[in-house]
Parts: structure tokens; C-alpha cells; sequence
């Protein structure tokens, strides 16, 4: 979504933009370019291939920038660091890069059997191998029900300890078959999405806090009516995920809020005032072109907001 991305961002030549995801970078060079030779773009990702790559795409480009190894959430750390009191505007894009997911060898996906990793981060301490022979069938079944939403989230978590009470389960192949013979009708062909999917996806949220962190974000941004961005500065996330989406979607619509009194309170007593416009009252959506190219956009939701 590059076009409904560089609209809603808007970037300006001479601002300060943060891309706190930068993936394969090709956000963080479009907004270079319209950024220009006064402009900064702060890059942030805490996978060091994205931060490799991003030094041979970026370093040489249109505009100064600078890199750092870390999570978003570390926004407000790196500003002070940098001298930067707010910026014109932030970028998050939630979802994985297609290096994540076919050459990184860290179990994002199970079209390669690999090691059961799934850290976006290679330092972190906890990987989905450990989630998976560890917890608790009850803890499994939490994990895949809350972050996964998968309707057989019991039946899975049942046979991954029965399996694992023989031999560990160490690879993403071993963990696909297994979810797939769990399952009623994972065999089946005709299956549009492979019957893993949710599971992946349910660990991999698990593994990197990934809901725990947009939310945090998403706090520091209303911290002191949203002073992170100058007056005018915009915030663009693209979501891949439900619970995600909703985060994001609620959070704004709080910082859009003119009251934060409960419902029934015969008058306003709270005082607050909004901080933040809403730039898309429904969340743009890939159209059809961009989901045939690539499928794993169909699900892509892109909220901005703008702060007053």
C-alpha cells in the first residue's frame, strides 16, 4: 500500500520522519525522496538484517538518515538521544518482511522447514521452540486462542504435549504436520489457507510481544496530548492483524475524544480535550490489484491520524 501510505504520511521536504519498522526499507526510500537533502528519517527495526539492509539501501539516498537496532517503543529514547523534541511524522508497518519470512532461516513460515525460532530480534531471550515445549497445554491454548484465534485451539494444544512427551518439537515442519493432523480437515485440499497459519501466527505475536508493544506505542503517543509529533505531524500504521487493528483503532479514537467521562455522566467533568484528528474514518484496505500480487496483503489495514 506505497501510494495510500506516502498519502496519508504526507511527507514534506525538510521534515523529521520516524519509520519505526523498516522491513526492506522501500517505505523509509519512498519518504526519503520526498523528504529531500533537508530532511532526516530516523530508522528503526530490531532485526540487524533489516538494519543491514537498510544501510545499503538508505545511506546513500536522497536525504540524512539515521539507524537504529531497537524497537519502536524505544521512539522516545532515540528523540532524546538524537536532540529531537517531536517529529513531522511516524510510520509503523506490523507486519513481517518477506525476508522475515523466506531467507532469515528463523521459522516465520512453514513453506521451509526450519528451526522453531520466530525472534524478530535474534537477542531476545524467548523463542517459540521453548513456548512450545514448555507451557502448559492450558497456556497453549490460551496463546492460540487469544493471539491466533483459532477455533481448534485446544485440540492443537493437546496433541503438541502429547507429542512432545516422546521427542522435542524443534522445526517449523514438525510443528505444521502436527497442527495439520490436529485439526478436522487439515488434510483437505482444497484448504484456501494452509490450517497452520493461525498457530504461526499466534507464537510468532507471542514470541515478539507484539501486541503488548503496539500498545505501549500507542500510550507513549498519548503521553502528554500526543507531544511526540509537532502540531500538523501525522501517524500512519498498517496492521496485519485483528487485535492489532484494534488496539490502534481505539487508541486514536481516545486521543480524537473531546470526553473521557464514563457513559450517563450528566456533564463533561473530565476537561479533556482532543488531541489527534482522525484522517480515516474506516481503515484503507489493499484493492485488488495489490492482493493478487501479493496475497499476504489481503488482510492489511492502514489507520492515520493527525495531530492538532
Amino acid at each position: 500500500m506505497m501510494a495510500e501510505v506516502l498519502h496519508s504520511l504526507d511527507p514534506r521536504p525538510g521534515g523529521v520522519y520516524v519509520d519505526g519498522t523498516l522491513g526492506g526499507a522501500g517505505h523509509a526510500r519512498a519518504v526519503q525522496e520526498r523528504i529531500g537533502p533537508d530532511g532526516l528519517l530516523i530508522g528503526i527495526d530490531q532485526d540487524p538484517d533489516a538494519i543491514q539492509n537498510a544501510r545499503r539501501v538508505l545511506e546513500n539516498g536522497p536525504a540524512g538518515v539515521r539507524l537504529f537496532q531497537d524497537n519502536f517503543v524505544a521512539l522516545p529514547r532515540i528523540l532524546s538521544e538524537l536532540g529531537i523534541p517531536a517529529v513531522d511524522g511516524i510510520f509503523l508497518d506490523l507486519g513481517l518482511s518477506f525476508h522475515q519470512i523466506r531467507e532469515s532461516g528463523r521459522g516465520f513460515s512453514f513453506q521451509h522447514d526450519e528451526p522453531l525460532d520466530m525472534r524478530m530480534d535474534p537477542s531476545a531471550e524467548t523463542t517459540a521452540r521453548e513456548i512450545v515445549n514448555r507451557e502448559s497445554a492450558a497456556e497453549l491454548t490460551r496463546i492460540f486462542k487469544v493471539y491466533g484465534e483459532e477455533r481448534h485451539a485446544r485440540r492443537v494444544a493437546r496433541r503438541i504435549v502429547e507429542t512432545r512427551r516422546r521427542s522435542a518439537i524443534d522445526t517449523t515442519g514438525q510443528l505444521a504436520d502436527l497442527v495439520r493432523d490436529a485439526i478436522p480437515g487439515g488434510h483437505r485440499p482444497d484448504t484456501r489457507i494452509h490450517p497452520a497459519t493461525r498457530v504461526f501466527m499466534a507464537l510468532r505475536i507471542r514470541v515478539n510481544r507484539e501486541l503488548e508493544r503496539i500498545g505501549t506505542f500507542m500510550a507513549q503517543v498519548a503521553e502528554n496530548d500526543g507531544a511526540v509529533l509537532l502540531n500538523g505531524g501525522r501517524l500512519c500504521i498498517l496492521a496485519f492483524h485483528s487485535l492489532e487493528d484494534r488496539i490502534v483503532k481505539h487508541a486514536l479514537k481516545s486521543m480524537a475524544a473531546d470526553c473521557a467521562c464514563p457513559p450517563g455522566f450528566p456533564q463533561c467533568v473530565c476537561g479533556q480535550m482532543p488531541f489527534m484528528r482522525i484522517l480515516t474514518r474506516k481503515p484503507l484496505r489493499p484493492g485488488p490489484d495489490e492482493t493478487a500480487a501479493n496475497p499476504m496483503a489481503r488482510s492489511t489495514r492502514l489507520r492515520a491520524a493527525e495531530k492538532r
